[in-house]
């Protein structure tokens, strides 16, 4: 299994440097099954359309819109493919039978008929999948959401028992951090699922969440290589416990969530749920919360939310603010989340005491804290992101070549570095 993503296929030259790999992998003896996802900026230029024509697109009519992306590109790189004599087809994600929910723009992939996939490797084909889409349980054309082709790819994989998923993208795997901000930032040789979900989950672009939790729950080899160099990249397994594990992997930050506080919350039973049902009901997701001690009867919930949900979210909060008695709603788009990342904490004490040591040396104030047993990540401004990124990188010694030492370091980490277009999947 291969995929491509939308700077790997940007250009005519581009599309038939890709066409010569899949060639070549098919010579030595795999049968080779390609997702695709649209050329690079293709997927914009149709979201800029979209809403030309109209202010508030429909929902099912935008996804038919924005699954045509991927068509072309299915298209132009199975007339490479055939070119070089080697014979190819092309799937969309409905004729590949995937089959999802009826969630517009957000679709989860229900189950795999792909016994027309299977038909056409048996007689030599390569076969082609169109990324990102799928086909509903009301037959509707559907899109996955962001990171939807990495997601196709590892569900195929998944269902057709390949030995490895191999997701091409522009950067050569998964770092200790994003490049741009730490130019020592290492490439990591393997990283876990756990591992690679966190990172994920606090701001790496390398993966999207949900194809590694794919991944993880059918034991889905990932290899993430780099479609300009072909050199090996990142491998993302299940974590080996025969060896032991390093205390910190890499360092994540994501810049595109804001924070929510209700003020003057009435501190009794049944407050938080009212908050986070009324928030769950109008689809909005909440990642950090974070609640203060109770003082006169009364606390504050904080919590984030993706940048882009803060408007609904702040409408649901002015309404629920009404129903509980509370005594006000703020807002702050302009922060950041730091996190770090090893599956080595799980054993190893001190951990979160230096990040919080390190931030405090750098001068960087923390707003809100939250921790798992191989992650702990911070809120702080977004002015003081990067520079969080590059101490805690430092201080837990990851651009060192004996990364894994007891100040930190891994051979399994992850990183925020890729610039792939993640809007077309």
């Amino acid at each position: 299994m291969q995929k491509y993503g939308g700077t790997s296929v940007a250009e005519p030259s581009r599309i038939r440097e890709v066409a010569d790999h899949i060639v070549r992998t098919r010579a030595e003896g795999h049968d080779v099954v390609v997702v695709v996802s649209a050329m690079g900026g293709t997927t914009d230029d149709l979201v800029a359309l979209a809403h030309d024509v109209s202010p508030v697109p429909h929902a099912r009519e935008y996804d038919m819109l924005l699954t045509a992306g991927e068509r072309i590109s299915i298209a132009l790189l199975c007339m490479a493919i055939l070119d070089r004599d080697v014979p190819a087809v092309s799937f969309t994600g409905s004729q590949a039978g995937i089959v999802t929910d009826t969630s517009h723009g957000r679709a989860r992939i229900v189950d795999i008929h792909a016994e027309r996939i299977e038909e056409s490797l048996r007689d030599g084909s390569v076969v082609v999948v169109a990324g990102f889409q799928g086909v509903s349980t009301s037959r509707d054309i559907t899109t996955l959401g962001r990171g939807g082709s990495d997601t196709t790819a590892v569900a195929l994989a998944a269902s057709l028992g390949a030995e490895v998923a191999e997701i091409y993208t522009d950067v050569a795997g998964v770092f200790t951090a994003d490049p741009r901000v730490v130019p020592v930032a290492r490439r990591l040789e393997r990283v876990s699922y756990e591992e690679m979900l966190d990172m994920a989950a606090t701001g790496s672009r390398v993966l999207a969440l949900r194809s590694v939790e794919v991944a993880r729950n059918h034991d889905v080899k990932i290899h993430v290589r780099s479609s300009f160099t072909w050199e090996p990249g990142t491998w993302v397994t299940k974590e080996d416990p025969t060896m032991e594990q390093a205390i910190i992997s890499g360092v994540t930050h994501d810049l595109s969530e804001a924070k929510i506080t209700i003020a003057g919350v009435p501190d009794r039973p049944g407050i938080a749920a009212t908050v986070f049902r009324s928030l769950a009901d109008a689809q909005v997701i909440v990642d950090m919360i974070e609640q203060n001690v109770s003082s006169g009867g009364v606390t504050d919930i904080s919590f984030t939310v993706p940048r882009e949900a803060l408007p609904g979210a702040r409408r649901v909060m002015t309404e629920v603010m009404k129903e509980v008695g509370a005594t006000g709603v703020d807002d702050n788009e302009s922060i950041a989340r730091v996190s770090i990342v090893g599956a080595g904490m799980k054993t190893n004490p001190g951990v979160a005491a230096k990040m919080f040591e390190t931030l405090a040396a750098e001068g960087v104030n923390i707003e809100m804290i939250s921790t798992s047993s191989i992650r702990t990540s911070c809120v702080v401004a977004e002015s003081d992101a990067h520079r969080a990124v590059r101490a805690l990188h430092a201080a837990f010694d990851l651009g060192s070549d004996t990364g894994g030492s007891e100040t930190g370091g891994s051979e399994t980490g992850g990183s925020d570095a890729s610039s792939e277009e993640r809007a077309s999947g």
